[in-house]
């Protein structure tokens, strides 16, 4: 009877998955600081260079197959089985910890599928909102290092990971969910839990916060100092968690509630005494501990010249959803060109099996999009922004000593490949020359009324995403 009733329930939110994925999106922060640290710049020139990355979301909410922890989230916006009492759902979303047993976890063969697609660094969720650690942490029970995984030599999953893509030379992430559904001392169990704020007056209860600012300070603590090896990048998330100022009150629609800081000051000083020139990462929080900006599942409308990453999904879903249709191969070159020319990188997210193995489908969208990413590379990493940027479906980046400017034409799938394409701006000087990036080979171009028109070469696949040409000298 139990069985049957936990399989209706993962029925249930697994059918809530797809029309809440793209439901809440963050926006970017309206500011940007620049660090002072050398260090921290230097870590974040060399970030910039990176351009692609990969965003796991792995946990409990993969082993039920819906959006992340969401739904234990009680807010309008949030579908969820009516049939059970909110408590009720809570009780047995977090006794998925006794089911969540990745048998087959094998994070070499994400970063090998990673490295080929021609990623460059992976933030990995350490702990998402629902307060489940993916690491074994000293300062909670509710972890896969708890489960039935526990007897397990790999049961340090975050460990895992983060070895296995750094094995593969990626700069490494540490995602790490600010707000603790779990900890009593953020979802005190005495009150209801309205919404994803703490269920308590703060200011009343201030004991009880400044454990969980602790608490909060001491995993932290432990994934940075040194247990887990060299990390790039503390990548934090949950931006209603964080001190009050004038202006605040609209935050994030009617989700932020008053004052909720955590000291990152300390934090912040804390982790880069064990990493130094570590990127803090503290998302839509403006100022000096939001070293890039983070906005989700969407591109601004234009170049920004400041540091910035959009996360955006590879399927529907960050984490693992069955039947989940992922973005092909020319969507992501799209999306991909389109950010870089306009000076950010992408953060494409990924959600591995319950069973800790790649989908399927995730590693052959995965594959096919390194077969562009390592023949066209020379475009995209390493690249600055260009003052003309963009013409139509031609997007422009920059070598970064500004000799070469790149033009990267994106097809649309299913098209005949054209025997030529026009671009207006970055107007290549008489007698200078135009390579196919592809084959390192000069084409034939001209200048016409329309534009710059280059021949494109013949004998390309038909299913080839963009065609990538380096202009030099302008």
């Amino acid at each position: 009877m139990k069985n049957r009733i936990l399989f209706s329930f993962f029925l249930s939110v697994t059918a809530l998955s797809s029309a809440v994925a793209q439901t809440f999106v963050h926006g970017k922060s309206e500011t940007y600081t620049y660090p002072k640290d050398a260090q921290v710049l230097e870590k974040l020139d060399k970030w910039q260079d990176q351009k692609f990355g990969m965003l796991i979301h792995y946990g409990l909410y993969s082993e039920l197959g819906i959006v992340e922890s969401w739904t234990l989230c009680n807010e309008e916006w949030i579908n969820r089985d009516s049939t059970i009492t909110y408590d009720e759902y809570k009780r047995r979303y977090w006794a998925t910890i006794d089911k969540f047993n990745p048998t087959k976890l094998d994070p070499a063969s994400w970063a090998k599928y990673g490295k080929l697609a021609g990623m460059k660094y992976a933030v990995f969720t350490t702990k998402h909102h629902d307060g489940f650690n993916m690491f074994d942490t000293k300062y909670s029970d509710f972890s896969i290092a708890k489960g039935p995984f526990k007897n397990d030599a790999r049961r340090n999953v975050a460990k895992e990971v983060f070895n296995a893509f750094r094995s593969e030379g990626f700069m490494i992430g540490a995602y790490y969910s600010k707000p603790d559904w779990h900890s009593q001392y953020y979802w005190w169990d005495r009150y209801s839990t309205p919404d994803r704020n703490p269920s308590y007056d703060l200011d009343a209860n201030k004991w009880r916060w400044n454990k969980f600012k602790e608490y909060t300070y001491n995993q932290i603590q432990e994934l940075m100092n040194g247990d887990y090896g060299s990390v790039d990048i503390l990548w934090l998330d949950g931006g209603w968690v964080r001190p009050s100022k004038k202006g605040d009150e609209g935050l994030e629609g009617d989700f932020y509630k008053g004052s909720q800081d955590i000291d990152m000051p300390k934090i912040a000083a804390m982790a880069r005494s064990y990493q130094p020139g570590l990127l803090v990462v503290d998302r839509t929080v403006a100022g000096e501990y939001e070293n890039y900006q983070t906005p989700e599942n969407g591109i601004p409308k234009e170049q920004l010249s400041n540091p910035w990453e959009s996360c955006i999904t590879l399927g529907g879903a960050w984490g693992f959803v069955k039947n989940d249709r992922y973005k092909s191969h020319y969507k992501v070159i799209a999306i991909l060109s389109e950010i870089v020319a306009k000076g950010g990188n992408l953060l494409l997210g990924v959600g591995p099996a319950p069973d800790g193995t790649l989908p399927e489908g995730a590693a052959a969208s995965l594959s096919k999009i390194g077969e562009w990413t390592s023949k066209n590379g020379k475009a995209i990493y390493n690249t600055r922004i260009t003052p003309i940027y963009n013409d139509g479906a031609t997007w422009f980046t920059q070598s970064k000593d500004g000799k070469t400017v790149y033009a990267i034409h994106c097809l649309e799938e299913g098209k005949v490949l054209p025997k030529t394409i026009v671009w207006k701006g970055n107007e290549p000087a008489k007698g200078s020359k135009i390579i196919f990036v592809e084959t390192g080979k000069p084409v034939n171009w001209k200048k016409t009324a329309k534009g710059i028109e280059v021949s494109v070469p013949n004998g390309l696949p038909a299913d080839q995403a963009a065609l990538a040409f380096a202009v030099t000298p302008i």
